[in-house]
Parts: structure tokens; sequence; C-alpha cells
């Protein structure tokens, strides 16, 4: 029984350890000898820009404000929103932006991505962009994110989505921005080994002759479109420059909700895409595609082993003390959680070990939602209004 615990503690611990450093320095490794270059040209293609939006009336007259200031050739931009069953006033409000470039379609409630297929069907742009209803473009955002459509291996490009911490929320809206500027970090370099592993929904563009939608709706939409690009064999690229602005969820409980929501969908998505995990095909994208999407939504099963397997060795030295390290951070987790709505709950000390507990729930939630075959198909956006 010691030997099978010993081999589950240190086969679990070396998962953690590829998952959380091995796999970073991989990427940053391969991207610094591989180093595929992007070429970027000011070019002004026409575009059209699709906005998804259900019960959005807090936000869309900003929105739409927003995407028609945009530093960008008024003949080559066309606005699309795209109202997937709205019952507030989100049409209304949209209705009066109506015009040469701008387009609303009122569509009855069956999802984001049957309401996305919709819209690309009235899109005259060779670039389709899309952008969430709550998030605000940097005037020249859509001028950097095409510029890398100069280069014929790219099909689609991922802007750079930057969380406005407004302090209005608890301690998880700044654990969150904090992980996302690692996952920056991380979209740089696998853009240097070739693509990212997917886009982000706040901004992002693709070609259009490469559009493909997805062919299931209980996938994550921003991911099955833009790993359709990498299917076909062309690059998923990055674009920092390309700046987006939007607020984290703000409140522990919405971004918990959120986070099941979207890793269930996404690991759906990923057994939509699962070609992509032949490398024979693919080359290093799939090992990105598998530690990222795979690996990495198995981590709250192998903490469950961890743990399970240390306390089985407690008695054996360093076990103890391992396991006690163990206990300390879980009981942090729990004391960030108590406190996340105070400022005490805002110390790293507490607020990191409370997030990172509390995202490792959310795919556990999501996994189990996988292996009982449930889908969620509808989407009910989670974030606040983001601040123009």
């Amino acid at each position: 029984m010691a030997a099978v615990s010993l081999w589950v503690f240190w086969g679990c611990l070396a998962v953690l350890a590829y998952t959380y450093v091995g796999f970073p320095l991989l990427v940053g490794l391969w991207g610094s000898l591989r180093r595929r270059h992007v070429h970027r040209e000011d070019v002004t293609p026409t575009v059209s820009l699709i906005v998804a939006a259900y019960n959005e009336e807090d936000v869309i007259e900003a929105k739409l404000r927003n995407c028609l200031a945009l530093d960008y050739p008024e003949e080559s931009l066309q606005v699309l929103v795209a109202s997937d069953g709205s019952d507030d006033r989100t049409e209304e409000i949209a209705a009066g932006f109506v015009g040469e470039r701008t387009l609303l379609l009122v569509l009855p409630r069956r999802g984001k991505i049957h309401a996305l297929r919709d819209a690309v069907q009235q899109a005259h742009g060779e670039i389709l962009a899309f952008s969430d209803a709550n998030t605000m473009l940097h005037p020249r955002a859509l001028r950097h994110l095409v510029r890398s459509f100069a280069d014929p291996s790219v099909g689609g490009v991922c802007g750079n989505q930057i969380y406005v911490a407004e302090n209005r929320g608890d301690s998880s809206e700044g654990s969150e921005s904090l992980y996302w500027s690692y996952d920056k970090w991380l979209k740089c370099m696998q853009t240097r080994t070739g693509s990212i592993v997917s886009a982000d929904g706040a901004i992002y563009a693709v070609r259009r002759r490469l559009f493909r939608a997805p062919e299931i709706a209980s996938v994550t939409d921003d991911f099955a479109i833009s790993t359709a690009i990498v299917q076909q064999h062309h690059r998923l690229v990055f674009e920092p420059e390309a700046l987006a602005f939007e607020p984290p969820a703000g409140v522990a409980a919405r971004e918990f909700r959120r986070k099941v929501r979207l890793m269930s969908r996404g690991m759906r998505g990923v057994l939509l895409r699962r070609a992509l995990l032949n490398p024979f095909q693919y080359g290093f994208y799939s090992v990105i595609l598998f530690s990222h999407k795979v690996v990495r939504r198995l981590a709250p099963v192998v903490l469950i082993l961890l743990f399970l397997s240390n306390l089985a060795l407690a008695s054996q030295h360093p076990y103890g003390l391992l396991g006690l390290a163990q206990a300390i951070f879980y009981t942090l987790a729990a004391v960030g959680w108590g406190l996340k709505s105070r400022r005490a709950g805002r110390m790293k000390l507490l607020a990191l070990p409370f997030f990172y507990c509390m995202a490792n729930a959310a795919a556990l939630v999501a996994l189990s939602n996988l292996v009982r075959g449930q889908q969620i198909e509808s989407w009910q956006p989670q974030r606040r209004a983001a601040r123009a």
C-alpha cells in the first residue's frame, strides 16, 4: 500500500510540476528556438465587427459608440449586432445606431453560436472580427489586429484583453487580472512556436474564407472558431498591441459560475477539435493544446490524489511536512474565501490560494458535467458592465 501511495504521490507531483513549471518553460524554449516571425503591415482590409448580445442594455450603447469611433476607414468597417433573443432594451438601443455601417439582427433565443453564424451570413468584410458587448476597444485596436493578416500564413489573430481593476468586487478581481498577465506572456511565447492555443472572445479576428461555424452549440465559440483556423493549417497568433478593456467578474460567485460554464463548453470544444491532438499533423501545437486544455483541466483530480496519497504517507519523513504544507495552503484558501469581501482578503497570501482553489473547483464541476454528459448550450453573460 505504501509503495502505491509513493507512486501516486510522485506521479501527481510530476504532473503538477509539468503543468505549472515544465510546460511554460517548454513553450519558452521551443519559441526561442523556432522564433516564428509574423509579417505585419499597416493594411486596412474590409472588416465586419460582430457583437453577439443577450440582455446587454447596460453596455450596448457604449459598445456601439466605441466601435463607430474606432480609428479605421469608415468605408471598410461594418458593425453587426446579433441579439440572441434579448428581452430587455438591448434591441431598442441598438436600433438607434442602425445605418450604412451598422446592422442589427433580431434573432430568437437559440444560443451565441447560432447568433454568430447568422451574423457571419450578413457580414461583408474580408476579415471577421469578434468582440464581447462589454469590452471597450482601444481606438487603434482594429488597425493593430488586422496588420498580421499581411502575413499569408496567418488565418486568425487574438488581441490583448486587459482587465481593468475597479476595486468594486472581492479579492477574486485582482487574482484574475494576475492570471491573465501570465496567460498573455504564454500567448507571446506560443506565437513564436507557430500558433497560440486559442483566441479570447474579448477581441479576435479570422479570415472570412477560413471561418467555420462550430458543428455543435455546446462548445465555447471563441475556442471552436479560432482552433478551426489551426485545423486548416493556418497560424493563429497573438497581437499584444490590439488592446481591449474589460472589467473582471469582480464577485467570486459570479466568476465561479462563469468558469464552470466556459470550462464545460471548452472541454467539449477539445473533443470537437480532437484531431488537433495529433502531433504528426499539427506538430508542437498538439503539445500546446494537450498541455493547456487537457492536462491543466485534470489538475483538480491530481490535487485530490496528491493530498490523499500524502495523508497515507504522513508518518514517513519528509511526507509529514509536505502534507502540513498542503494543509496550510488549503487553510489559507479557506480563510481567503471567508475574507474575500474584506480588505484583508485582498492580501496575496490569502487571495491567490483562494482564487487557485476556486478555479480548480470550477474545473472539477466542469469535468463532472462532461462525464455526466451535461451540455450547456445557452449563455448568460456573467461580467459587469465595462466603463468606457
